[in-house]
């Protein structure tokens, strides 16, 4: 009698142990293409539900509802990329983990000209480009020649339509 409740005891145990196991949600390495405006095959314009299929590792997400701050969007804090759905564009931070299709972060300002050209806006800060897709814009450490790319955004909207978070 003693091994039956024990028994039962032990797969009740086993059973509730088991049920707590969760696989962890595997990600595809993020390749950010500069000149296409795109993370893999993802573009700053697809809908939250085609991020989050592509990418199901979020860390978090926030719908696009009147009152979400930054019109929501889809981060992975992990990775120091975010997609900002409802205003159509990419931040990618000074951590990001992943690959780019050539170097930028920590390039110096200035240096870029032969992939990206002049830009269309410059500001103390930052330097925004006209894109094939849209825009991309740098942001740099410093100001002056001496900058060097800290983080960059990158959206399917023109640098007119563009309205980035603060």
């Amino acid at each position: 009698m003693k091994q039956a409740i024990f028994a039962i005891l032990f797969m009740g145990c086993l059973s509730g142990a088991m049920g707590q196991l969760k696989a962890k949600v595997k990600c595809p390495d993020m390749y950010i293409g500069i000149l296409n405006g795109t993370v893999n095959d993802i573009k700053p314009n697809n809908t939250p539900g085609q991020i989050k299929d592509a990418f199901p590792c979020f860390t978090s997400a926030v719908d696009e509802t009147p009152d979400a701050k930054c019109g929501g969007g889809i981060y992975f804090k992990d990775k120091d990329i975010s997609f900002y759905t409802k205003r159509d564009y990419v931040e990618v931070g000074p951590k990001f983990i992943g690959k780019t299709s050539f170097p930028i972060l920590g390039t110096k300002r200035g240096s870029l000209f032969a992939k990206l050209g002049n830009p269309k806006i410059k500001d103390d800060l930052w330097d925004a480009y006209e894109t094939q897709y849209g825009t991309l814009v740098l942001h740099y450490d410093v100001a002056g020649a001496a900058g060097k790319v800290k983080l960059f955004q990158f959206s399917t909207l023109t640098t007119d339509l563009l309205n980035l978070c603060e």
